[in-house]
């Protein structure tokens, strides 16, 4: 099979999961900061065991990614220093400068579960 998840894989997967619901609780408890900085951990050591260490680290200093990883980590920066509201703005910039080369593949994804692919197909088809 094509895409088997060994268990490193899936412990990366977790603590990506982790890493976005305290981010989300901390949101919606009024930017709560060490909420936020513990799901921004989280999420970190999960895309490191996910994608790998040297992955990972050509990822964010890819010449091409250097305004989403310099956004993402002046986010991660400014919750650290109690400035939870506008680090998390700035922080989903980043993140959405960053991996805005795996938005097709997670559209692909999206749209092969039940539920969700159905409501994206009726929102926005293909």
């Amino acid at each position: 099979m094509a895409y088997d998840i060994d268990e490193i894989k899936k412990i990366g997967i977790g603590l990506i999961g982790f890493g976005i619901f305290f981010t989300f609780l901390g949101i919606v408890l009024f930017f709560d900061r060490g909420l936020l900085a513990l799901g921004n951990i989280f999420w970190l050591a999960g895309v490191a065991i996910l994608l790998g260490w040297r992955s990972m680290w050509s990822l964010f200093t890819n010449r091409a990614n250097y305004k989403g990883s310099a956004s993402f980590l002046l986010g991660l920066f400014l919750i650290f220093v109690r400035w939870p509201i506008l680090g998390i703005i700035i922080e989903i910039y980043g993140c959405v400068f960053l991996f805005s080369g795996f938005w097709s593949s997670v559209k692909v994804f999206l749209y092969h579960i039940p539920v969700v692919g159905w409501i994206i197909r009726f929102i926005a088809p293909p």
